[in-house]
């Protein structure tokens, strides 16, 4: 119930204020352009409270998801009827309705919503830049590889533990998080791979196996990532547990598991997952001197095997960047994130990549938006906020009826032509598009129940 109520809470909140800004930026620029604008709402359905200032209805709908601008004479219904002179709504000579205005301005007003989008994702990440940049207290600054699952594809690659990736399919020094959004890019595909080893450079072939899921970090298709130095710190032993029959205590430190340095307890995880339970020797460090190793018998727990400790979390510092750095990161998170969802959307639309895996809904957003506030840290939580308004801006461009794109388009069709296109011809194909857009709104929600826990767990 705690994790349903915060993920609801934040999905509310998040949308809220995505949709809330990519209304205003249709809203300033309409003012700007002198059309009247009739309604600024947050939520949509009955309207709880608000106050009207001027020609605008500034108002609190019931249902808080989303928003939306009312724009005089943007109605096709309104405008067909007042063409017949059967509606006083939006005579069709007002000189405030949209449709009165130059389509360069219509334009404009089309893109002001997108726009606000773009702006707002690049001014929470040179906030975060410039004010927060979490990094790790001991940071491990080279794509460098911690551990490779025996018999995994990245061993098959020839990718060893202490490899520092220096190319990955179309990128040159990737980090990590590139890495990743190749994976999702070329499932199926081999890719060349370029390591860095003992001094040495290595051409390696590479082939993704398959498709990982948005967040799936564990294990990329077998390798198992550098983010930190030193041993894995032991916060607190589970009474009972494999740890605490070994004599593991809290403050513990874990140098080397099997003569393995691992320094992420996710590479741990996943090295006792492929033992299968099997005895491991840990060399454990305690206040500061190294003691005998220790043999430890993992066991299932929760489904998985394990040693029952909590582990403390890496330690993480704030190194603030200055503000000329702050910029150009926070321009280079914007066009890497705008670029990855075209690309993906061309992958979904050419059947490389699945629809399913790729693409979440409200439900999906709103998980992601409760595990982001839970997380510490500020990192996830500004950059779910920044992709998602970036998602929005792109998306609302694409030349689809109903979105800003859409309508765009049909104004740049109407200047090459030099007339209007049919009111009757414009209002039967938002028609259309609404019903797939609530198709695809469906068929989002559909995939989104089925990726819960609970059917998750129902699958063979």
């Amino acid at each position: 119930m705690h994790e349903f109520l915060v993920s609801a809470l934040a999905f509310i909140v998040l949308i809220a204020v995505m949709v809330v800004v990519h209304e205003f930026g249709h809203f300033a620029v309409a003012k700007l352009c002198r059309v009247r604008v009739e309604a600024f709402s947050f939520g949509f359905g009955p309207r709880l409270f608000g106050f009207k200032y001027g020609d605008t209805d500034y108002k609190v709908c019931a249902l808080p998801l989303g928003g939306y601008v009312k724009m005089s004479g943007e109605n096709f219904a309104e405008l067909s009827d007042a063409a017949a002179g059967t509606a006083t709504v939006t005579p069709i000579n007002d000189p405030g309705a949209l449709t009165s205005h130059p389509r360069w301005q219509q334009m404009l007003i089309g893109l002001a919503g997108p726009t606000a989008n773009f702006i707002l994702a690049f001014v929470l990440m040179f906030f975060y830049y410039g004010w927060i940049n979490e990094v790790p207290a001991v940071e491990v600054k080279d794509t460098a590889v911690e551990w490779v699952i025996p018999g995994s594809a990245a061993a098959q690659a020839g990718i060893q533990p202490g490899d520092i990736i220096r190319h990955f399919a179309d990128t040159d020094n990737p980090d990590w998080i590139k890495v990743f959004n190749s994976f999702q890019l070329n499932p199926n595909q081999t890719v060349p791979v370029t390591v860095e080893r003992g001094g040495k450079t290595l051409q390696l072939a590479f082939h993704v196996p398959g498709e990982l899921k948005a967040d799936d970090w564990t294990g990329l298709a077998g390798m198992l990532p550098e983010f930190t130095s030193g041993p894995i710190s032991v916060e607190k032993v589970q009474p009972g547990t494999p740890a605490d029959q070994a004599g593991l205590r809290a403050g513990d430190g874990i140098q080397s598991v099997d003569g393995l340095p691992f320094h992420t307890v996710i590479s741990l995880l996943a090295y006792m997952q492929t033992g299968q339970g099997k005895p491991i020797s840990l060399v454990v460090v305690r206040n500061g001197v190294a003691l005998a190793p220790i043999v430890a018998h993992p066991a299932k727990l929760d489904s998985a095997y394990r040693l029952g400790f909590v582990p403390v979390a890496p330690p993480y510092r704030n190194d603030p960047l200055p503000l000329t750095r702050a910029v150009s990161k926070s321009s280079q998170f914007c066009a890497d994130n705008s670029t990855l969802l075209v690309q993906v959307l061309q992958r979904i639309f050419a059947h490389k990549i699945s629809a399913a895996n790729n693409l979440a809904g409200p439900l999906g957003i709103a998980r992601a938006a409760g595990d982001a506030a839970e997380t510490k840290g500020w990192f996830y939580k500004f950059n779910l906020a920044a992709q998602i308004s970036i998602s929005l801006g792109v998306l609302n461009l694409f030349p689809f009826p109903i979105l800003d794109g859409g309508m765009i388009l049909f104004l740049l069709i109407e200047s090459v032509l030099r007339r209007e296109i049919n009111i009757k011809v414009k209002e039967y194909i938002y028609q259309v598009a609404f019903f797939m857009l609530i198709a695809l709104f469906a068929y989002l929600i559909f995939n989104d129940v089925a990726k819960l826990p609970f059917f998750t767990h129902l699958k063979p």
